[in-house]
């Protein structure tokens, strides 16, 4: 048991330090080869940020572990809705610009409800088991394409239009390095998230077996939890220094980027089949993302209040206790 939470522990160290080395090197070569700081924050940085998720999932697909691969995205999704931005809020309250409540997160509440739909093809289409087949896992793709297009449309706007996803002024600055040291810490950082992911996939499995849980319960909780502590930290770091907009940016880019990218190449190896994953996890992701919208919305317009944030928390507290008790 203690082997499996060391792989678990070495291998989350791993995929974290390799993220970090891939975004670092990748940007310097792209930053070399004259690519804008805004270009590489909106593709090198940001899909950096899902590495870990990415790796997890594509590393557990290979191994057919389905359970993994879904629970680590829907897991990651609702503890960055519920508390992300239900623990940013309580420290400060998170005001949105209106085009974001208009464009972006109605892209979040998509993405939720594309996986409610897919997870019940069973009622839909009668079919025996519900999957991520693979040409749902092309057609994932293909929506994050269409995101992705719309994201670079926004860096032609207007500096007084306010409605990019965040402010992009606040992008970490690229680090300069030479060409022979940027390429080994890509490398480096392939090999760790590679070596890391499997490590880690490893011990969650280990630790589900351990305990007599399934891997879902697993992929739902501490898998979720573990790839999503860095944001968590940078939120509430961001949000004591006023910045409250870049939890909201953590969130959105996220969780769309997640169930878009993350499960559209994983479904698109191997098909997965929800398994243990059933309506209660898509549901609360789709209602919190519901209420992200909602509070919002309403209330308080356009800000999410500490009342609301504690709300939040107290959802995904909720949610929690459903897991464990279930066991």
């Amino acid at each position: 048991m203690w082997v499996n939470v060391i792989y678990l522990l070495i291998g989350l160290f791993l995929i974290l330090w390799g993220a970090n080395a891939l975004i670092d090197g990748s940007a310097a070569i792209a930053k070399r080869w004259g690519v804008s700081d805004l270009i590489i924050g909106l593709t090198i940085v940001a899909l950096g940020t899902s590495a870990p998720e990415l790796t997890i999932s594509i590393i557990s697909a290979i191994k057919d572990n389905a359970d993994l691969a879904i629970g680590n995205v829907v897991g990651s999704n609702i503890f960055n809705v519920l508390v992300i931005i239900g623990v940013t809020a309580l420290f400060r309250p998170i005001k949105i610009e209106r085009s974001i409540m208009t464009n972006e997160i109605p892209l979040v509440l998509l993405s939720s409800f594309v996986l409610l739909v897919i997870g019940n093809s069973k009622l839909l289409d009668s079919v025996s088991i519900p999957e991520i087949t693979r040409t749902d896992g092309i057609l994932l793709l293909f929506f994050f394409i269409i995101f992705l297009r719309y994201t670079f449309s926004q860096v032609g706007k207007e500096p007084g239009d306010k409605s990019n996803i965040k402010d992009h002024s606040a992008e970490p600055s690229i680090k300069a390095m030479k060409m022979w040291k940027a390429s080994i810490w890509v490398i480096s950082g392939l090999g760790a998230l590679i070596f890391g992911g499997d490590r880690f996939v490893a011990g969650a499995s280990g630790i589900a077996s351990g305990l007599g849980v399934s891997d879902a319960i697993i992929g739902l909780t501490i898998v979720a939890a573990g790839t999503s502590l860095p944001e968590l930290a940078t939120s509430v770091t961001a949000a004591l220094k006023g910045q409250t907009g870049i939890a909201l940016g953590n969130v959105i880019g996220s969780n769309i980027y997640n169930i878009f990218l993350v499960l559209g190449c994983s479904a698109t190896i191997r098909s997965l089949p929800f398994g243990d994953i059933n309506n209660i996890d898509l549901l609360t992701l789709t209602g919190g993302c519901i209420l992200f919208w909602f509070f919002g919305w309403f209330i308080r317009e356009r800000t999410i209040t500490r009342v609301e944030g504690g709300i939040l928390t107290l959802c995904y507290i909720g949610y929690l206790t459903y897991l464990i008790l279930s066991i």
